[in-house]
């Protein structure tokens, strides 16, 4: 166990010489900055709006309606994709796999930061849609403060909702990233399945398609749409059938620098 958190602690540390923390940021604070200049081009709105009792619903409700139809499924498919092939664009895999660590300790070391990557966007994602309600109240006067709670509870369900959704697609990002020495490889595939998902997104069967989840659940969210399975079952089974092929093919590989 402190082989592997070292291991983490390692892999954190390497991921700094990428974008991904860029991404991972500035991700998180473009859809509430964007909501923001929306709420302030509509000021005559701005006291209503803060006033009224469902004031953090439309905030959630606008926010995740950008970030599960395009940026999130992007930004997920970008910085697994930076973050597996670190060592690819350093040329330093043959110096990681001669340190004394067992490849399933650098496998896991390198999925686990990449999921704290994910849960920090979330996390700044979240006080992002926080201050989009508070800020035009220390900003003008005559606006109040949000009167009504925030529903703490409802905004965690809500977001441990798109989390599910995500990680398949980092599943198979990181299973396509260690498999190909090529930064474009698992660039290419994945955009390409996000454009094809969200193409197919109105199939009855959609729910089958891996990349689509996050569309899918806005939608679900907004219109409580009953399907025929549980697409958040579904998605953990992709994860955890995702991980296991990606860690049998990097255990496996011959040639692995």
């Amino acid at each position: 166990m402190l082989t592997y958190l070292h291991s983490v602690q390692s892999e954190w540390l390497k991921r700094k010489n990428s974008a991904a923390t860029w991404l991972t940021v500035l991700g998180a604070a473009l859809v509430p900055l964007i909501v923001l200049c929306y709420r302030f081009y509509y000021f005559e709105l701005l006291a209503t709006q803060n006033a009224s009792a469902d004031i953090w619903e439309q905030l959630y409700n606008r926010s995740w309606q950008y970030m599960g139809f395009l940026l999130l499924p992007m930004g997920v498919i970008l910085v697994t994709s930076l973050i597996t092939q670190i060592e690819t664009r350093s040329n330093a895999w043959k110096l990681l796999h001669i340190t004394p660590q067992r490849l399933t300790t650098i496998f896991f070391a390198k999925l686990t930061v990449i999921l704290i990557m994910l849960l920090s966007f979330f996390l700044l994602f979240n006080i992002g849609i926080y201050l989009t309600g508070v800020l035009p109240a220390l900003l003008v006067k005559e606006v109040p403060f949000p009167t009504a709670p925030f529903p703490w509870l409802k905004y965690l369900y809500g977001n441990g909702t798109f989390l599910v959704a995500c990680l398949p697609i980092v599943a198979f990002q990181y299973l396509i990233g260690l498999r190909y020495r090529n930064f474009m490889a698992p660039l290419g595939v994945g955009l390409g399945l996000y454009i094809v998902s969200f193409i197919a997104f109105k199939w009855e069967y959609a729910y089958f398609i891996p990349y689509i989840y996050s569309i899918l659940t806005f939608i679900d969210g907004m219109h409580h749409t009953v399907r025929p399975v549980n697409i958040y079952l579904l998605s953990t089974a992709y994860f955890v059938g995702f991980t296991v092929l990606a860690y049998t093919l990097y255990i496996n590989k011959s040639e692995k620098g």
